[in-house]
């Protein structure tokens, strides 16, 4: 044998152990490190840890096998995506009539015919049917009862004061009508 032969053998056996210690402290490593991504739990994140230190590639395949599917980041967005359909769900109204889902700018329910809101009998805002007042306009509403006569109100609400320019506008029109 040559005399730079056991030299080089040296080098090489010592460059593959130097990689295979590498390999392995790398897949340790990453075993914890995903581990940690996927589990809160700190003892399953030490165990997978130990088990791919003790057991290398074969530890490596087990816990690939037994690992949680999701990371704890996947998780939590499919949470909040679950969170913001639910909430999308419930945020739309159903009518209390058939319970079929509604728009909240509805007056009646297209499938039962149930009365869902009332328009201002001033400005056509819609209003809730127990509303005895706009709140966009203050005119007071007239409420009919079951039979469909008009209901009497024993509080009447005071409309709002008109304002300089609605004042100007009211009397140029009972200036035109006359």
């Amino acid at each position: 044998m040559p005399e730079g032969f056991d030299d080089i053998l040296l080098v090489g056996t010592v460059f593959v152990a130097v990689t295979l210690a590498a390999f392995w402290l790398a897949m340790v490593i990453w075993a914890y490190r995903d581990m940690r991504s996927r589990s809160r739990d700190p003892l399953a994140q030490l165990l997978v840890a130990i088990i791919v230190s003790l057991l290398s590639v074969p530890g490596l395949f087990i816990y690939i096998m037994l690992r949680p599917r999701a990371t704890l980041s996947e998780t939590y967005e499919r949470a909040l995506e679950e969170e913001a359909l639910l909430q999308e769900i419930e945020e739309r109204p159903t009518c209390p009539g058939c319970g079929q889902r509604v728009q909240h700018d509805w007056q009646a329910c297209p499938n039962c015919h149930h009365r869902l809101k009332k328009a201002c009998v001033n400005c056509d805002y819609l209003l809730e049917l127990p509303w005895n007042i706009c709140p966009h306009c203050t005119t007071s509403q007239v409420n009919y009862t079951s039979d469909g006569t008009i209901a009497t109100r024993s509080r009447h609400v005071k409309p709002a004061e008109p304002s300089p320019i609605d004042a100007k506008w009211v009397a140029s029109q009972q200036v035109e009508r006359h």
